[in-house]
């Protein structure tokens, strides 16, 4: 398999764990693991205590499963597929689901495997983008456009990384019906599902209104578990989940003891954990919003509908890149360039999951105004 470099990791490899202020994170101030263990049950502590560190079930653990289920409506454990983080379950229901040649439409920006892996299988790609004018709007007609007969797979990711953006109901609800008259899978990137600024706003699952729906979740961003390294796939289609758990006997084979019963513990207590980090970020929104109005010449502010990133535009006389390097090593904070997402034009992902945000908006700040009329930077 030839498949190209993920790009948004090389650059965290590179500056993640050197900056001191991380300020383009996707997840949410993470649990330590004194504190998952105080939310654990009787019977999740006695599992925790008495924990083999032996292989694990292909599908995951059974009482595991039964709680990433109850997350949905109409879905039992039979639905649940248990991965090692949701990388591992995009990489495994592409190439289980997906041959050479096989037309695949995907709406960009988007998580670049979501892409690339299909990209790497064979497929013929349509990438259809958001319009940046349209501020991130799904473009359901145009997706619509680039369906034709064949049409293996339809991919979104809603809540949306990088911009935040979301679909309206009507317009999920047309994505769940082109695909099932188009004979498509619906595979729905839903990692930061449940962190909706707005809760009238929060979209069914694409598992739970469509049979031959795939929905993607993770302990990751609104969990606060991302190194306990835990995701699934959430489905309907049992052949689709056969096919994904026999790619899984290639890949990880099984997920990690601790990590599942974390996980459990996590999820038996969702709404406790789900209520911390909707504290975070909203209280994180609201220093953004006056944050970026003070900046209004130099940054154009998306305010996002979801989930734990935005994506605004600075008004650079530079390249992004630079701009996000001079900040990176004069003001310690690390921001991520658009052009990580094929979106180039000023965009820079802010991500507000992080209970340090405060600290970093203060140094970027600093840098912004000092920087105002150097003519290198912003401008």
């Amino acid at each position: 398999m030839q498949i190209q470099d993920l790009k948004i990791e090389h650059f965290f490899a590179r500056h993640e764990f050197v900056t001191p202020y991380v300020m383009c994170a996707s997840d949410t101030e993470a649990l330590t693991l004194a504190e998952a263990l105080t939310l654990a049950d009787a019977e999740t502590r006695q599992l925790w205590d008495n924990l083999s560190l032996g292989y694990t079930e292909t599908w995951g653990h059974p009482l595991l499963r039964e709680a990433i289920a109850a997350q949905y409506s109409g879905l039992g454990p039979e639905n649940i597929l248990v991965f090692t983080g949701a990388q591992d379950a995009i990489f495994c229901v592409m190439n289980g689901m997906l041959n050479a040649g096989d037309h695949v439409v995907v709406a960009a920006p988007c998580w670049q495997p979501l892409y690339e892996v299909p990209r790497a299988v064979g497929a013929d790609l349509s990438i259809v983008r958001m319009d940046v004018g349209e501020g991130f709007g799904f473009v359901v007609d145009r997706i619509a456009s680039a369906v034709r007969d064949g049409t293996r797979m339809i991919i979104v990711n809603a809540p949306n990384n990088p911009t935040g953006a979301l679909p309206t109901h009507a317009e999920f609800d047309q994505l769940r019906k082109l695909a099932e008259d188009s004979g498509a899978i619906l595979v729905s990137d839903e990692i930061y599902r449940l962190l909706e600024h707005d809760p009238a706003s929060r979209l069914p699952a694409a598992a739970e209104i469509s049979g031959s729906a795939v929905s993607i979740g993770v302990m990751s961003k609104v969990y606060g578990l991302p190194g306990a390294r835990l995701g699934w796939l959430a489905s309907r289609d049992t052949h689709l989940l056969e096919r994904a758990a026999g790619m899984k006997h290639y890949t990880t084979i099984c997920a990690a003891a601790p990590s599942e019963i974390l996980a459990l513990i996590a999820l038996r207590n969702a709404e406790t954990v789900l209520d911390r980090a909707r504290a975070i970020t909203r209280k994180n929104l609201d220093l953004l919003d006056e944050f970026f109005a003070r900046h209004a010449d130099l940054v154009h502010w998306q305010r996002p509908h979801a989930g734990t990133v935005a994506f605004p535009r600075f008004r650079l006389n530079g390249s992004t890149a630079s701009f996000v390097d001079d900040v990176r090593q004069k003001a310690g904070v690390l921001l991520l360039p658009g052009d990580v997402f094929d979106e180039p034009g000023g965009h820079i992902r802010i991500g507000y999951g992080r209970r340090d945000l405060p600290e970093a908006l203060a140094r970027l700040d600093d840098y912004l105004i000092g920087h105002q009329d150097t003519g290198g930077q912003p401008r």
